[in-house]
């Protein structure tokens, strides 16, 4: 019968585990907000020794006696709470009456006193809903109960040869489980009206002085006040599910604001984004805004002012070059005068004096100057053309050295395909060994 009753025990075991997880993994609000969660509670109501369970009661007719009780409570969340429970009263029972049935109860234990000492158990209670769950805090509450505990109690027999202590007159200890329902009323944030309703299943057949193979129980129905100690409001009527509400509709109201700035703000943005387009807008491309441009249909490429008309430009002052007959003299006579060294470059002392008036006149009246050198067919023409190269350099070097510009002096050399005059005499020869000078 024992192990039966103890196999029920993990039931309230797995309560307690439970609970306990489940008062790890939620936190009942912010860590700002104050809540009473220690509570005692006092009781007093009716006892019987039977339950509408099932199984059957040694006695026919059971009898409600005056019982009492004191708790101490925990409460880890607003789902989950731990409860220490005391209670005691008295057990009777007897066969005046038959079962109801019509059976007469022909027990030689005709009737049982027993007197309840006390009863202690921890119970896991847990809090089934609150009855309005958008409330956040509600002032009626539906809760189960279960757990473990013991029970100590005497009970005192009459049969056929009168009344007698059961079991020597000494308590008999037996393991309990309680398990119960009830319900809460908030009068204020400090006391509560608690009702409820609690079968205890005894671990023994001899609660009632009787064994009859079966597990004895009594029930406890009860009412009382709880007291919640501390400040604040009380955990157990916290509704989790209204903040969680509240918070998310605040949430969403957040987010509708939001939206509807950022609404607000794209509108202004595409209202300056279309303010800008419009300053900036440049139908010719000029790079001239239209409202700034004086001159909104130049053609493309045309370089603008800064408001967008046509760039005048200054017209280019050529000079004009005019070359005397005078300055061809000093030319001329420069070109009959100039000599070099046989197969060099290297001007001879002589052809100084008429060079010199050619570099005082490009100095005087800033004349541009190309030479030309030239030989005759004697050796090959990659030579010819190189010497006539050197020997027009050369001239050139000599003028700039006299203070000419070099930039505006230019020198060639055409080897010996631009003959004057044959070349098959000696003075053919001489006329084609020359340097050209061309002013302009």
């Amino acid at each position: 019968m024992k192990l039966q009753l103890f196999k029920t025990l993990p039931v309230a075991l797995a309560g307690l585990l439970i609970g306990s997880v489940a008062s790890a993994q939620e936190s009942p609000a912010t860590s700002t907000t104050t809540f009473r969660t220690w509570s005692i509670g006092v009781n007093a109501g009716v006892l019987t020794p039977l339950s509408p369970l099932g199984g059957k009661n040694d006695f026919s007719n059971n009898k409600s006696s005056l019982g009492y009780g004191l708790y101490i409570k925990k409460q880890f969340t607003p789902y989950f709470s731990l409860r220490l429970d005391g209670v005691r009263g008295k057990l009777k029972g007897d066969n005046t009456e038959p079962y109801e049935s019509g059976l007469v109860n022909n027990s030689p234990v005709r009737a049982f006193d027993t007197e309840l000492s006390y009863s202690g158990s921890l119970n896991a209670v847990v809090n089934m809903f609150n009855i309005d769950m958008f409330k956040k805090e509600n002032t009626l509450q539906l809760y189960a109960s279960a757990g473990a505990g013991i029970a100590a109690y005497k009970p005192t027999i009459t049969t056929a040869a009168g009344t007698s202590e059961f079991g020597g007159g000494d308590n008999i200890n037996e393991l309990i489980i309680p398990v119960g329902l009830g319900a809460k009323f908030k009068i204020s944030d400090a006391v509560n009206l608690d009702l409820g309703w609690t079968i205890n299943f005894v671990d023994g057949d001899n609660l009632d002085g009787y064994y009859k193979n079966g597990n004895d129980k009594y029930n406890y129905a009860y009412a009382g006040l709880e007291f919640a100690l501390g400040t604040g409001k009380q955990l157990a009527f916290h509704n989790p599910v209204a903040l969680t509400y509240d918070e998310a509709l605040k949430a969403k109201q957040t987010a509708e604001g939001l939206k509807s700035d950022l609404n607000a703000q794209k509108a202004d943005n595409a209202k300056l984004r279309s303010e800008l387009n419009d300053i900036l807008k440049d139908s010719d491309g000029d790079g001239v805004a239209d409202k700034l441009d004086k001159c909104p249909d130049t053609p493309a490429g045309t370089v603008v002012d800064g408001s967008g008309c046509p760039l005048k430009t200054p017209e280019k002052v050529v000079e004009k070059v005019i070359v005397t007959e005078e300055d061809r003299k000093v030319v001329n006579e420069a070109i009959k005068n100039l000599e070099f060294d046989l197969g060099k470059a290297t001007i001879r002392s002589k052809s100084y004096t008429s060079l010199n008036r050619v570099a005082a006149l490009l100095i005087q009246k800033n004349f541009s100057l190309k030479l030309a050198g030239h030989t005759d067919n004697t050796g090959s023409k990659e030579l010819n053309l190189r010497l006539s190269k050197d020997r027009a350099e050369s001239v050139k070097a000599y003028l700039v050295s006299q203070g000419a510009n070099a930039s505006r002096i230019e020198a060639t050399g055409y080897g010996m395909g631009q003959p004057i005059a044959t070349n098959k005499t000696a003075a053919g020869r001489q006329q084609n060994r020359r340097v050209e000078f061309t002013l302009y």
